[in-house]
């Protein structure tokens, strides 16, 4: 296995473990999302979609091969292109707006090469 076919499955894993982080512990995320969960509803919401989708996309690319982590990529580097200009738009360029956008350039670079 080379280098970039570990950094790969990393990526991959990175993207799981993010999402059983936010399943487990959907309060534990607003100092990384700026998402304060109201109520039950609120904690769903965290937990289906940064937890579960999470989970999904970062574990499909172990199981269905190198189409899925091309997508995982693109995914990645979608969001970051819209993270980006939402910074200077909406005047977020913060700390973990920036950190956001570093994760996301460098997983989504390694995931579609």
């Amino acid at each position: 296995m080379s280098v970039l076919e570990i950094l790969k499955v990393l990526a991959a894993l990175a993207t799981a473990a993010t999402g059983v982080f936010v399943l487990f512990a959907p309060r534990m995320t607003v100092g990384f999302t700026g998402l304060e969960p109201i109520g039950g509803r609120g904690i769903s919401e965290l937990r289906a979609v940064f937890g579960g989708l999470f989970i999904g996309l970062g574990l499909a690319p172990l199981w269905l091969g190198p189409t899925a982590y091309l997508m995982l990529g693109i995914g990645y580097l979608a969001i970051a292109a819209v993270r980006a200009v939402s910074m200077f738009v909406d005047h977020s360029v913060i700390r973990s707006n920036v950190i956001s956008l570093a994760t996301e350039i460098v997983l989504g670079v390694i995931l579609v090469l």
